[in-house]
């Protein structure tokens, strides 16, 4: 078996989960998606799958199931010890494999920040009508600008983002009905921003005579750099739930 490369441990190491959502935020989104015992949960772009253990983990009788998909293996790894640290391996599995290609629908799907694997936003919106079973819920995460966004943030971003109206409007236009949304607010930001760093930053103190340390030093700096100037302020996050007619 291969040594784990300790730097690249420590990229995800101090975040809880890979979107900028305090504790309380996902546990009221877990309240609005309506998890009952028995459903399966689908998570695509699910990465080491937090969120998708503790929905499974809300049914207390064992019959709630739920796979992850993504294409991050160390991540993936990761999500299934935690899944069998928390007794939840045998109802819980976690899939190698493009979130584009998955065809099993699930009655409550998650897709968070993950819209750019399905073919962007649009793309995401209409794919997901196939994923979630009648009766079901979507709970979906994406990107907006809360203020209108200079040149450099459309480049790092793109420029398929639309303000808040216009992401609504875009998910109506697919023909879902907005159950709940809220939006991440700037703590959450921070710390999801502090955390994305933190753990290779805590690397660096540790090993500032390693060859890497000068590499990770400017990227680590870059990305600081860019949210503090570029984007903070400027790029919101949405959360839907989302419902659609039966029929």
């Amino acid at each position: 078996m291969p040594p784990i490369d300790d730097l690249a441990a420590a990229r995800y190491a101090r975040m809880r989960w890979n979107t900028p959502l305090s504790e309380e935020h996902a546990a009221l989104l877990l309240r609005r998606l309506g998890l009952r015992p028995g459903v399966h949960v689908l998570d695509l772009g699910c990465g080491w799958g937090e969120l998708l253990l503790r929905a499974v983990a809300t049914d207390d009788t064992g019959r709630t199931t739920g796979v992850g998909v993504d294409t991050d293996a160390a991540a993936l790894a990761r999500g299934r010890d935690l899944a069998e640290r928390r007794l939840l391996d045998g109802r819980v599995s976690f899939v190698e494999q493009e979130a584009g290609t998955w065809r099993e629908p699930g009655d409550r799907v998650l897709c968070l920040g993950a819209a750019h694997a399905l073919g962007g936003t649009a793309a995401a919106l209409d794919r997901l009508t196939e994923l979630v079973r009648p009766g079901g819920r979507l709970l979906f995460g994406d990107a907006f600008w809360e203020r209108p966004p200079g040149p450099a943030a459309v480049e790092i971003f793109g420029d398929e983002l639309s303000n808040l109206s216009g992401l609504v409007e875009r998910i109506r236009g697919a023909g879902w009905r907005v159950l709940h949304f809220s939006t991440t607010d700037q703590r959450e930001w921070d710390d999801f921003e502090s955390t994305w760093l933190a753990g290779r930053q805590e690397w660096l103190l540790a090993n500032p005579g390693d060859p890497r340390a000068p590499e990770v030093r400017e990227q680590l700096d870059d990305r600081l750099r860019q949210y503090v100037d570029v984007y903070r302020g400027v790029l919101g996050l949405g959360y839907f739930v989302l419902a659609r007619s039966a029929g």
